[in-house]
């Protein structure tokens, strides 16, 4: 498979009237599912609400015809909110820009160097439990907009604690007015889908392809605008609503601030791979084909590259556009552009419109987006039934993304996973010295016995730095002419258990006793080689097997 290979250029050659009218269909519809969330997940990252729609309609234009998947649907998404808020907040709109754009450059390096492949070594305990962890800072966020509440003058709440700690301050300014409108638009959100699955015929499809984020926005403007509500809007927040297509720009860069979001950045350019990626696997088993990992990273970048130069925020597969993209009939990237491409008309022409949206609607959509995206009965399954191990490090990267944030929650979640591995393997590794028990077994299947003054030690499992304190067991017995290594069971070794081999060589000289190795496998053998340790031990003293290992040893005795 080609590093870089978009899918456009080869499904074209194959595509039918019929299959661009309905790529065409599918396109429309994501566009409006996607156009309340791009605002409100735009919202959820601190920046304003055009600016997820910048991201939806540049980086979704630019990675569905540069990718390598038929039918992903890219742009923000909930995974991304937090630690955009956190850029924001601490180096402002000029940092999430250097941010946004390091990350494309890094994504299209993953790509060129085919590193696609190795997301998969990131244990789904991480990304679980940061998954988790960013459903609950998302609805931590959301609190003060759906209850109404007015924190004190000064608060600068960035981190979910400060968060936290600012409403429970700000409790006694709850407006009953903003609380009345967002249950009643997390009641459409909860009921109309439900309605959607009732067999009343022809309008339960029309229903069932109406998203119910749509409806509670127009509900949300009609009940603000003919009621005597009097709740936040958009256009309360954010009066200088731009409706025009931004033009590119370059930000000030300066040295203090690349090295300040350069770890944002990092963990922009991973959590992007993980999700978009994960949304070619589940899209791929949709439509019985296969992604090109490698170009849909080099995508990936180049949207991200793109959609922050442009405003933009970062961007990235979405799981659930993409799968409402191939139940409307998408197979071709020609709907993720006409996605694109109709979420830039609304920008055009109807932007105005978003300034009456209720900021409690946007709440509760964004509930729904924590819900959906918490994952919480996956989370509770590998509580109950997975090692404690990993339970561990699925509850310390869920808290650590509560409390902090994604970059040292997925760092420390990936150390911990490394040495919780590291014990597992060790664990798994063991040497043992032959038993009389173990001698009658190699004769019963037409072995040899072990000869007087022979010692037999088998070793069982991938030898690295934490075994090597289990060598200190291999030692000669008193009057004994050969120690014989039994090596068969031992795929890998490493530079630190070659030491311990060097040493138990000297002791086997120093004791007048010939070393013997069996069934060395190929790994190890190689690095026995790169070391000079098959010269020392003699290419003689390497046996094909145990029986051969045996006669030898027999021979040396008789000797």
């Amino acid at each position: 498979m080609k590093t870089f290979q978009p899918k456009l250029f080869s499904t074209l050659r194959k595509q039918t009237a019929g299959g661009i009218v309905g790529d065409i269909v599918a396109g429309m519809i994501v566009a409006i599912i996607a156009l309340p969330l791009s605002i409100a997940l735009a919202i959820a990252s601190g920046v304003s609400p055009e600016q997820g729609l910048y991201t939806a309609i540049i980086a979704g234009f630019v990675i569905a015809f540069l990718g390598g998947s038929r039918v992903n649907i890219s742009g923000p998404t909930a995974a991304f909110a937090t630690i955009v808020a956190g850029v924001v907040a601490t180096s402002g709109i000029s940092g999430l820009i250097i941010a946004t754009v390091i990350a494309g450059i890094l994504l299209i390096f993953m790509g060129i160097c085919r590193l696609g492949s190795l997301i998969k070594y990131i244990p789904v305990t991480i990304t679980v439990g940061f998954t988790a962890g960013i459903a609950v800072t998302i609805v931590i966020g959301q609190i003060k907009d759906f209850f109404g509440l007015t924190f004190p003058v000064g608060t600068n709440a960035v981190e979910s604690l400060e968060k936290v700690e600012a409403i429970a301050k700000s409790l006694g300014t709850v407006n009953l007015h903003a609380v009345i409108v967002g249950l009643a638009g997390l009641a459409i959100l909860i009921i109309w889908p439900l309605l959607g699955r009732l067999k009343i015929g022809v309008a339960a499809k029309i229903i069932s392809k109406i998203p119910a984020s749509i409806i509670a926005v127009i509900f949300g403007i009609l009940i603000v605008r003919f009621t005597p509500l009097e709740v936040n809007t958009i256009g309360t927040l954010y009066p200088d609503l731009s409706s025009g297509f931004p033009k590119p720009s370059l930000p000030s860069f300066d040295f203090a601030t690349v090295k300040a979001v350069i770890p944002s950045a990092f963990t922009i350019a991973i959590l992007a791979a993980i999700e978009s990626l994960l949304s070619c696997v589940v899209s791929d088993g949709m439509i019985n084909d296969r992604h090109n990992s490698n170009t849909e990273l080099i995508a990936l970048g180049a949207g991200n590259i793109c959609s922050g130069l442009f405003g933009g925020i970062p961007a990235t597969g979405a799981i659930a556009r993409t799968a409402a993209n191939v139940k409307n009939g998408g197979r071709s990237p020609i709907a993720g552009i006409v996605h694109a491409l109709v979420l830039l008309a609304f920008l055009l022409l109807l932007m105005p419109l978003a300034k009456l949206i209720p900021m409690p609607i946007i709440a509760a959509i964004l509930f729904m987006v924590a819900y959906n995206m918490s994952e919480w009965r996956h989370f509770v399954h590998i509580c109950k039934h997975s090692p404690k191990g990993d339970m561990f490090v699925l509850v310390a990267t869920f808290a650590l993304t509560v409390i902090f944030d994604l970059v040292v929650a997925i760092a420390v979640g990936l150390i911990l996973t490394a040495v919780l591995f590291i014990k597992k393997m060790s664990d798994v590794t063991y040497i043992r010295k032959w038993s009389e028990k173990d001698e009658n077994k190699i004769e019963e299947k037409g072995g040899k016995e072990v000869p007087d003054g022979t010692v037999v030690y088998e070793i069982n499992g991938p030898m690295f730095f934490a075994d090597a304190d289990k060598f200190y067991d291999i030692v000669p017995d008193d009057g004994s002419r050969v120690l014989i290594l039994r090596m068969s069971n031992v795929p890998t070794l490493d530079t630190t258990v070659m030491s311990n081999f060097e040493k138990i060589l000297e002791t086997c000289r120093e004791r007048d006793v010939i070393l013997l190795l069996s069934h060395v496998n190929p790994q190890p053998m190689q690095v026995m080689k790169k070391e000079g340790f098959d010269k020392k031990l003699g290419e003689e003293n390497f046996a094909v097997n145990i029986e051969a290992a045996l006669e030898k040893a027999r021979e040396i005795c008789k000797g």
